[in-house]
């Protein structure tokens, strides 16, 4: 068995952020230069923090995103960074490039909120679903791969902590292996939602349902600890717990 943590953030703000736009996949923006300072603020506040691992979407603002980060960071020189598809904002179809107010009023006139939406085209909340599993059982492997080998220690699920200290290293107690993951906003929505709902993962005191379905802020940060099992191409998940979810106290 091994523990480890999954810190998940969004990429910085974008010019079609700022703007009102839909992005998706097929607006590959990079960063404002708003977007540029909140990337360098979430590297410098996680500047201390071990990292082990590293993945990243192939989406350009999440690139530069994850490139400021593993800059300040004291732990990455020398890290692999995995750039993953799956990673991928998900794709809004016929809406990219559209104001995300014209998408909220189409979804409001089919009496739904206009993240659970899927536009004519559009990947439905299913399909990130099936995408982020996919992604996990890959992120599993490779954790197990690089940090259960025999004459290694390996740690058991940590207590639940009290209330958190509000430290850039919170949850991560003798946790020494530890992922990095760089994403986008609505697939760190759906990916809450599944932790949630589908694995079962309990809420820290102080959080709700509330916190679960908001969008994650531009460079938002999302943490959990997990434990998985297994060896070679089967590993699965033994045991799954938030720390926190949408932290932005560095911006």
């Amino acid at each position: 068995m091994l523990t480890f943590g999954i810190t998940i953030v969004r990429h910085g703000e974008t010019e079609w952020n700022k703007k009102g736009l839909i992005q998706g996949q097929a607006i590959d923006s990079s960063l404002s230069d708003i977007g540029m300072q909140q990337a360098e603020a979430a590297g410098k506040y996680l500047k201390d923090v071990k990292f082990t691992n590293v993945f990243v979407s192939d989406m350009a603002r999440a690139r530069q995103t994850c490139e400021a980060i593993v800059k300040h960071n004291s732990s990455c020189s020398g890290l692999e960074i995995v750039t993953d598809s799956l990673l991928k904002e998900r794709s809004f179809g016929s809406a990219e490039g559209d104001l995300v107010v014209d998408m909220k009023n189409t979804a409001a006139a089919a009496g739904q909120s206009w993240l659970d939406f899927t536009p004519p085209g559009g990947e439905t909340i299913e399909q990130m679903k099936t995408r982020i599993k996919t992604f996990l059982e890959h992120l599993f492997l490779r954790m197990m791969a690089d940090h259960c080998g025999p004459d290694q220690t390996v740690p058991q699920m940590p207590e639940t902590e009290g209330a958190l200290a509000g430290e850039p290293d919170d949850g991560l107690r003798d946790i020494p292996a530890h992922a990095l993951v760089v994403s986008h906003g609505a697939l760190i929505r759906v990916a809450m939602r599944y932790f949630v709902d589908e694995l079962k993962c309990p809420l820290p005191p102080g959080l709700d349902m509330s916190h679960v379905i908001a969008l994650c802020p531009n460079t938002g940060m999302c943490r959990f600890i997990v434990s998985v099992s297994g060896a070679d191409a089967s590993v699965t998940l033994s045991a799954i717990r938030c720390v926190f979810i949408n932290r932005c106290e560095h911006i």
